[in-house]
């Protein structure tokens, strides 16, 4: 008879989710994991394996619950236009001089990972990737709606707009000005075209 958890395994990975994304992978330590978690260590190995793994499961997690939350956003607002325009302020007003923001979770592991490991070099793109086709699906709705110009490249914007969200939630962990966020902002979202 398999003996069942006696935890909450969505619990426990969003406890791990964000030990990790409070620290980074190499900064988090078992104990962190455990403490955080509410397990013990055999738990945690039969439940989700090495420390890697867990950090793998943590990030997909992440990433499936912030490109739902980046789909919702981009489907609010009265336009493409305040849509995006709601998206970016969002990550705007996250953290500020006196409370930086931990950044993106996804974005963190980016920085600290990909660059020498593959395997996280491949999730972090297939991640911006989606969000790359999220973009470009809501510039060609304001397309269709008459809203933007069918001379925009929806590809071309859209990257051009993930970078630019990328470059926004790296700079919000400094906590920058709050004047030089919404200058930012207001050129990047000229990229759609002129009103």
């Amino acid at each position: 008879m398999v003996r069942q958890r006696e935890f909450d395994t969505d619990k426990a990975l969003d406890a791990a989710m964000h030990t990790f994304w409070d620290k980074g992978f190499e900064a988090t330590s078992l104990s962190d994991l455990t403490t955080a978690m509410g397990i013990q260590r055999p738990s945690l190995y039969a439940a989700f394996g090495d420390k890697k793994e867990l950090f793998e499961t943590a990030l997909r997690r992440y990433t499936t619950q912030h490109a739902a939350q980046v789909r919702a956003r981009l489907q609010q607002g009265s336009s493409v236009r305040e849509a995006f325009r709601g998206l970016f302020e969002h990550i705007g007003a996250e953290g500020g001089i006196n409370e930086p923001s931990h950044g993106c979770f996804c974005i963190n592991t980016m920085v600290e990972l990909a660059p020498h490991d593959p395997k996280f070099a491949v999730l972090t793109r297939e991640h911006q990737m989606y969000l790359g086709v999220l973009f470009k699906e809501t510039i060609e709705r304001g397309q269709q709606s008459g809203e933007l110009s069918f001379d925009l490249n929806a590809s071309a914007v859209a990257h051009a707009l993930v970078v630019s969200m990328i470059g926004l939630t790296v700079m919000m962990k400094s906590g920058p000005e709050r004047l030089f966020v919404q200058q930012s902002i207001q050129v990047t979202l000229l990229l759609l075209g002129e009103e």
